[in-house]
Formats: structure tokens, C-alpha cells, sequence
């Protein structure tokens, strides 16, 4: 559910705990939508996101990466969790058919079962490939292109940061120019 100004959602995470876009005060959701039959864009996109956070370093705590299934039918908890064991960053979040399309629906999110005779269970599930970045509130803060580098991804966050009155007390340990050192390539000098 959302209104105009949040989006709201209730999910179970990989671990059987009820995950709301609440439950992580003081940070901001990386909210992308996949599948964990995926062959191609979730592990590429997943990788970017993991290599964009270590790129931030200490900064990389502010954000909390959500993993959002479109395929309930296959991706239950212990899926999920297979899936993520070696993103320890990530959760995974599922639930009913009827609460991911909720949520979906939410972030106005594309996802819609195909057949794929590749696929050994012979279907594949389209999907908008974007990274949604949530404030603790539930208000989109703005969203991440799939065509990004895992630099231009870190470079975005840094700004996220930067721009959120709720962060101004997190200090900035990269040398950009936010740190009164002048323009700098993080930021493109802003």
C-alpha cells in the first residue's frame, strides 16, 4: 500500500521475520524487485549494489538492501536464504501472492510470469530492474537505473546522504567536497 507521499509495505524476510519499510530507523532501503531463478540482471544487479556499498565503506551502515521477490510461487524464506548466503547485507523479502503485488503495485513496479522453455520449471518472471531508495519513512528519495556503473551507484548514495537533513551529523571520510575540500569527482562538484 502506499499514499502520495510513502510507500508502505509488510513482507516476511529470509529469516521468517515480518519486514516493514519501518524497520530499519535511521536508514534508507535499497528496495529491488527480483527472482532467485534469475540467470542474468537479479546477479548482476545484486553484485553492483554489494560492490556500490563497499565502495562507501563506513557509510555503507546508513542503507539497508532489500532483495523483493516477483516469484512467490518458488521463492519462499529458505529459498530466499539459500539464495543470499553470500550477500550478508541483503534480506530477502516474500509473502503471498497477494501482498508482493501489493507491494509492487506500490512502487509501481512491473512483473509478469512469462514461459521460458529455458527455464527448468518453464517459466521466467520479467521485471523493472530499478533500485528504489527509500528514507526510513517510507518516502522514495529516488531510484537507481540498472545501466549504472557500481560507481555512479556509490556516487548517487553519497548524494542521498549528503542531501538528507537526517545525516548531516555523518561524517564524510571520502574527501568530497560536502567535507569543504571543493569539487571533487564524487559528487561532479555539487
Amino acid at each position: 500500500m502506499s499514499t502520495d507521499d510513502t510507500i508502505t509495505f509488510t513482507l516476511d524476510d529470509h529469516l521468517g521475520r515480518p519486514t516493514a519499510q519501518s524497520s530499519f530507523p535511521g536508514r534508507r532501503s535499497l528496495v529491488f524487485f527480483g527472482f532467485t531463478h534469475c540467470r542474468t540482471v537479479c546477479p548482476r544487479a545484486l553484485d553492483r549494489l554489494d560492490r556500490a556499498l563497499d565502495l562507501l565503506g563506513e557509510d555503507a551502515a546508513a542503507f539497508q538492501p532489500l532483495y523483493v521477490t516477483v516469484d512467490p510461487d518458488r521463492d519462499d524464506p529458505e529459498r530466499m536464504r539459500w539464495f543470499l548466503r553470500d550477500r550478508p547485507r541483503f534480506l530477502g523479502l516474500s509473502g503471498t501472492p497477494r501482498q508482493l503485488e501489493d507491494t509492487r503495485r506500490a512502487f509501481r513496479a512491473f512483473a509478469k510470469r512469462k514461459d521460458d522453455p529455458q527455464d527448468p520449471d518453464g517459466y521466467a518472471v520479467p521485471h523493472t530492474a530499478l533500485t528504489y531508495v527509500l528514507d526510513d519513512a517510507g518516502r522514495l528519495l529516488t531510484h537507481l537505473a540498472d545501466a549504472m556503473t557500481a560507481d555512479e551507484v556509490a556516487t548517487a548514495l553519497r548524494g542521498v546522504l549528503r542531501d538528507d537533513p537526517a545525516t548531516d551529523s555523518i561524517p564524510s571520510d571520502d574527501g568530497c567536497c560536502s567535507a569543504g575540500d571543493g569539487p571533487c569527482d564524487c559528487c561532479g562538484g555539487e
